[in-house]
């Protein structure tokens, strides 16, 4: 099948390789030419525009930042995917998207007699979870392609429903580890241990799999860890809008996007969202500062070990 990508960043540019991997020819394009290196080196080919990609391809796949970069490749008259896309095309968007932007897209796409998912991810190719909103037809015409790029494969819905899932699966993981932050400073103050409060947390209640950041990105004082600061903020603000469109509460994460918001105006957008840290630490007016080198890590439950 030709495939065209669009955004060859830390996501797509995995993505887009596994696809090529499973033996599809490719169109590629992204703002910086670099990053397609190692696809046209497997056999990818360079368009300058998004609408040169959609010429060349059956379907065309997005990786981008957020919405406003998605409706400016997708719906620009001159440049856009929609310029050069034909009737009976497909095209994803695996950004992690608003749900009110997709649904716009997806008219448009559907007025121009082209296909659409919305197909945000979780994790890393090849073992990611691809949550997609879209025709139930489309889905299973374009199942195969996005095995490709990950294991665990869920329709979710009409289109929307995609960025809808991912965003409450964002909000879940960073207003836990702005917790989990929280949490930790009561540790500090209360006198206990931090290496050894960590090696408690991941076999306890409070186990998660973005609290691991906290060992590995916070003690040592690097804030490396995790996914870019300005990714996460921009995915919680998101959740935390959806919430008040369909009138659900989200208190928590108000307060943990707040706080991503705060770091993010200190300047510390492209270093790991464990910075965030640093604004609950003057807060509270103590530093997590730990060696620890044997804390355990997240493991999902296992049901069958599991007592009340």
């Amino acid at each position: 099948m030709r495939i065209g990508f669009i955004g060859l960043g830390n996501m797509g540019g995995p993505m887009a390789l596994n696809v090529l991997k499973a033996g599809h020819s490719m169109v590629v394009t992204d703002i910086r030419h670099e990053l397609a290196k190692p696809h046209l080196a497997q056999g990818a080919k360079w368009s300058d525009t998004p609408k040169a990609v959609a010429q060349a391809s059956e379907v065309v796949f997005t990786s981008l930042p957020g919405p406003a970069e998605v409706e400016d490749v997708v719906l620009d008259p001159e440049r856009g995917i929609l310029a050069g896309s034909k009737p009976g095309h497909a095209y994803v968007d695996m950004t992690t998207n608003s749900p009110n932007v997709v649904r716009r897209i997806a008219e448009a796409c559907r007025a121009r007699g082209v296909e659409m998912l919305d197909a945000p991810v979780s994790g890393r190719p090849p073992g990611m979870t691809i949550m997609a909103g879209g025709d139930a037809g489309t889905f299973a015409k374009l199942r195969p392609l996005l095995e490709a790029m990950g294991r665990h494969i869920f329709h979710v819905g009409p289109a929307g429903s995609g960025c809808a899932a991912k965003l409450v699966t964002q909000y879940l993981g960073y207003a836990n580890f702005v917790t989990s932050l929280e949490g930790m400073l009561i540790g500090a103050k209360a006198g206990l241990d931090l290496a050894t409060l960590a090696r408690i947390v991941p076999v306890s209640a409070g186990a998660s799999r973005t609290f691991d950041n906290i060992p590995r990105g916070v003690f040592p004082g690097t804030f490396s860890a995790g996914g870019t600061l300005d990714i996460v903020a921009k995915d919680v603000h998101l959740a935390c809008e959806l919430a008040r469109e369909v009138g659900a509460p989200a208190h928590i994460g108000l307060v943990a996007d707040d706080m991503y918001r705060r770091a993010q105006a200190r300047g510390w957008g492209q270093e790991g969202l464990s910075v965030v840290a640093r604004v609950l630490e003057a807060m509270a007016g103590v530093e997590l500062r730990a060696r620890v080198t044997d804390a355990p890590t997240y493991q999902a439950a296992d049901p069958r070990r599991m007592s009340t």
